[in-house]
């Protein structure tokens, strides 16, 4: 099978059965998050230390600041000085001065079977309203998680959108000749390992339900499609069929994946159930069409396909036919993800050489390049539309960023000597 030369690297790899990946690096079990930019609207909001968090195994109170600021949403209001906690009614005309327009307070409390007690309540500082709080009993592994609630519950109370920072994400390491398939959560941190192997791992793709990881091995030395159970640890050949077996996207409600398999010659896109089975052929194409990503509502797969002489995307009904190009800025784009309330698009355009995370509002066809790195790789929505994570590199180093979708609040997620890559955005908790 002959591959165009323009086409991406990773496009190229989820095609043939490559030795190596383009990734390098250890993952690490804490990461640096860094946010840079500034926002058009962002509210002003103060998360106070939490009391007892110094003597905590996690400051829940600083991954709170850290998740809201990475939201692109909020600003934080400096809280040297001022200590509150959830026991009492702050003095709300003192955060008034501060100018915050909101306070988060709580307390980290151990308890006797080992247990930490963690509680948090949100105050409208302007209107002088208690707006609730929440409390956990937890063990020391759980505390970043109930932070990752709190978060979620102050996001959804001040925005009225749900909370996306309880959800978790996947991505690939590779140390030395070792590839390791990691989830983790939605910064990065408290990473577990899902697969480790001395062949490559790629493409990881969320189920609907967040049960399972679908992803491609190369431990039979060619492309082959496994679903990884999360919980269990158990996982189950998807699809090993004559040649490669390559990107797979499941549909929404969960009942078929979409991959590329070249077992008839050529690469083309199939349907195959979820539980196995014979799969179903979707394109009929001369061309490599591959990628594939459902649109929310489960009536259309966009792809990536070089019929028309160069990598481009395009859109067809879920079960094939009424082929249309969507991308026509540029001679090259790939890697299409379509946000959760399917009004964006996001993928990968080359420009001048570099390749650079683009957003299509999908109802006026308008193209916002939203990054100024020059390596940009695998987009993926947060569920709740309003970020992306995608892969980069950073000062020669490759790097897991999230971004807002206008490109203004920017966080690397990036360990001191490790490089990650493939991300996948995880759905809602269910």
């Amino acid at each position: 099978m002959s591959i165009p030369a323009s086409f991406h690297r990773r496009t190229i790899i989820s095609l043939l059965a490559a030795s190596t990946l383009p990734i390098a690096g250890p993952a690490l079990a804490q990461f640096r998050v860094e946010v840079a930019g500034v926002g058009l609207t962002q509210m002003p909001i103060a998360i106070a230390t939490f009391r007892g968090e110094a003597q905590a195994p996690q400051k829940v109170g600083a991954i709170v600041k850290a998740d809201l600021e990475r939201s692109g949403v909020f600003r934080s209001v400096d809280t040297t000085g001022v200590a509150a906690d959830e026991s009492t009614r702050p003095d709300l005309a003192q955060w008034r001065q501060k100018g915050a327009d909101s306070l988060v307070t709580g307390s980290i409390t151990p308890l006797a079977d080992g247990r930490f007690d963690v509680r948090m309540r949100l105050w409208d500082v302007v209107r002088a309203q208690d707006l609730g709080g929440q409390s956990y009993a937890v063990t020391a592994a759980d505390l970043r998680l109930s932070a990752h609630r709190i978060s979620d519950f102050v996001y959804e109370k001040l925005t009225g959108e749900k909370g996306i920072f309880s959800t978790r994400i996947a991505y690939v390491t590779k140390a030395g000749q070792r590839f390791t398939l990691w989830v983790a959560d939605s910064d990065g941190e408290n990473a577990q390992s899902a697969l480790a192997s001395p062949e490559p791992i790629i493409s990881p793709a969320w189920s609907p339900n967040g049960a399972q990881l679908a992803y491609v091995s190369f431990e039979s030395r060619k492309p082959v499609i496994y679903a990884h159970d999360v919980a269990s640890g158990k996982r189950r050949l998807l699809a090993n069929f004559r040649g490669s077996n390559s990107a797979p996207a499941w549909s929404p409600d969960g009942r078929q994946i979409v991959a590329t398999l070249s077992r008839d010659g050529g690469s083309q896109l199939y349907a195959i159930d979820a539980n196995g089975g014979e799969p179903r052929r979707l394109t009929q194409s001369s061309s490599i069409d591959t990628e594939p990503a459902f649109s929310p509502d489960g009536k259309y797969i966009y792809f990536v396909s070089d019929r028309g002489g160069a990598p481009q995307i395009y859109r067809m009904g879920a079960s094939g036919g009424n082929v249309e190009r969507v991308t026509f800025n540029g001679s090259y784009n790939i890697s299409p993800a379509i946000s959760p309330d399917g009004r964006w698009l996001a993928y990968v355009s080359r420009v001048g050489g570099a390749f650079k995370l683009q957003v299509m509002e999908l109802a006026s066809g308008t193209v916002t390049q939203i990054t100024d790195t020059s390596a940009d790789e695998s987009p993926s929505f947060a569920p709740n539309s309003r970020l992306i994570v995608y892969a980069t590199q950073q000062q020669g180093r490759e790097a897991l960023m999230t971004t807002t979708l206008d490109g203004k609040i920017k966080a690397r997620l990036s360990g001191a000597s490790g490089d990650i890559r493939e991300p996948d955005w995880g759905p809602f908790s269910r």
